[in-house]
């Protein structure tokens, strides 16, 4: 992309999204005009002296309570694991790297089983019984692949991505024998594998929005180092960056963004593994754009997933098996494309 465009990018791409999520609120199953739907916006939202005669308590709760929130929380989870898709790819060189790859969705899941099987509702920061124990399962293993990597005091990068799915796979066989032993639960915990944004509000948003800006921004504040170990790690660690300490940053950063989303919709896939490797084919490999642009089409990405998962048929479809459908082929497309040649090259 010329850098005259690139200048144009960042803010041409949230007008676009913002677009997005305005058509997704207005769409749905339920039967609401778009003038119905656009008067209740302006009313409730921008606090508009707007005639809402004719326009029933039903079709307001619907936009105000779930539409909208469902937009909102699409937008933000979307947007988090895009751009944890994007430092994970810089910091292992790898287009194959995703939110998941080090276990998190699987450390997540197995703390989720648990709570759900024990109806585990003691919550603790803004966090419920169930979102605690996948967030706390998130946690302890990144903590625990990150110390099987440790060779001293570096942490190999191909150590790091082979622990993590030796662990994936324990976790996922665990959670496996917990659905067995417990039959009666097996559906909840398929159903929350799945991913879904069915029946969360805004006292959800209100509690993943926290410890989403915290790990964004250091991200953010990676795109530098992470343009330079690009170049390789001994040349990085040449040019004055802490190479270990900046594996800790981004490994913290995404695991805190990706476990607090993951613990509230469960797990949904590709977003962090399409949307970067689209944007960066289309704007280039520097992160100080990369990031903003993942963040604004994974949030779109997902959105527009999530209106088709609940408008393209009469009962709801779980969004994970949306995204799962459109990140397949492309998973199969990158494979064909590192055959051809490198990625990062």
């Amino acid at each position: 992309m010329k850098k005259k465009n690139r200048t144009w990018s960042v803010p041409l791409s949230v007008l676009i999204c913002i677009a997005i999520m305005y058509i997704c609120t207005l769409t749905g199953v339920a039967s609401i005009s778009f003038p119905d739907a656009n008067r209740i916006l302006l009313h409730e939202f921008l606090r508009l002296d707007i005639d809402m005669t004719g326009i029933s308590e039903g079709s307001i709760a619907i936009i105000r309570n779930v539409r909208l929130p469902r937009v909102v929380l699409g937008f933000l989870s979307g947007a988090s694991l895009a751009v944890c898709g994007a430092g994970f790819q810089g910091i292992f060189k790898n287009p194959m790297a995703d939110p998941f790859v080090l276990g998190v969705s699987s450390g997540a899941a197995l703390g989720a089983a648990i709570g759900i099987i024990l109806h585990y509702d003691r919550g603790v920061w803004m966090l419920n019984g169930t979102t605690l124990l996948a967030f706390a399962g998130a946690f302890l293993t990144i903590g625990l692949v990150y110390n099987i990597s440790r060779v001293g005091r570096r942490v190999p990068v191909s150590t790091l991505l082979l622990s993590g799915i030796a662990v994936s796979q324990t976790l996922a066989a665990a959670m496996s024998v917990l659905m067995i032993l417990n039959k009666q639960s097996m559906d909840q915990i398929m159903f929350w594998t799945m991913g879904s944004l069915n029946g969360k509000g805004w006292s959800q948003i209100l509690m993943v929005l926290p410890y989403v800006v915290l790990g964004i921004a250091l991200l953010f504040s990676c795109s530098r180092e992470l343009d330079i170990i690009l170049t390789g790690e001994d040349t990085a660690v040449q040019l004055g960056v802490n190479v270990e300490f900046l594996k800790k940053k981004v490994l913290f950063a995404s695991t805190i963004v990706s476990a607090s989303v993951i613990s509230v919709t469960g797990i949904i896939g590709f977003v962090g593994l399409v949307v970067p490797h689209v944007v960066r084919l289309v704007a280039g490999p520097k992160h100080r754009t990369l990031m903003p642009l993942s963040l604004v089409f994974g949030g779109a990405f997902l959105i527009i997933c999530d209106t088709a998962a609940r408008s393209i048929a009469s009962f709801e479809i779980p969004v994970g098996i949306i995204t799962s459908l459109c990140g397949g082929p492309f998973f199969v497309y990158l494979l064909r494309k590192m055959k051809r040649g490198g990625y990062f090259s």
